[in-house]
């Protein structure tokens, strides 16, 4: 079994927007995030993207959109990233079992990749973020401010290489 640090996309990896990232001009990523996933590297750890881009079932922007934004972060990253999770659709649109705070799209990710859910971390920006990683059993880190925390971040760090310092030093003892 192997361990993972999912990641949120918007907000922890890059900048996020009210309307959307989802051209590579606005993809703007957050300082320390590529020392931080090295480092999660370093230490033996997958590193999967698990992100809602509900701006798709809107009609704002393409699966053909995220997906150059991935492939630019992979190129920038010297593809850190080993899978990117994605769900499409929005609760005003569709229902879905994939989009977060459902956890269809982690349970995916855990059973191609065989991981060890005990052993692994979720950091996102939004309580929905971590609802899916508590329900599986997955240690959380809430990046920001955000009040709603409690009672599902086991951790909150100020970004993503904070979190990362956190999760190296846990995986230690």
């Amino acid at each position: 079994m192997r361990k993972c640090v999912f990641l949120d996309r918007d907000g922890v990896i890059n900048f996020d927007k009210v309307d959307y990232v989802y051209s590579i001009e606005e993809f703007k990523i957050i300082p320390g995030v590529l020392d931080a996933l090295q480092l999660l590297k370093s230490k033996g750890f997958l590193l999967i993207v698990i992100t809602n881009q509900s701006g798709i079932s809107k009609g704002i922007y393409t699966h053909k959109e995220v997906m150059m934004c991935h492939d630019y972060f992979n190129m920038v990253s010297g593809n850190l990233i080993d899978d990117y999770y994605y769900s499409p659709y929005h609760e005003s649109f569709t229902q879905s079992l994939s989009r977060k705070p459902d956890s269809l799209l982690f349970e995916k990710a855990i059973a191609k990749y065989k991981i060890d859910a005990a052993k692994s971390w979720m950091v996102g920006d939004h309580v929905r973020d971590l609802i899916p990683a508590k329900k599986l059993g997955i240690h959380t880190i809430g990046i920001g401010t955000d009040q709603n925390f409690k009672g599902y971040a086991d951790f909150v760090c100020n970004d993503l290489k904070e979190s990362a310092l956190k999760i190296a030093q846990s995986d230690a003892l």
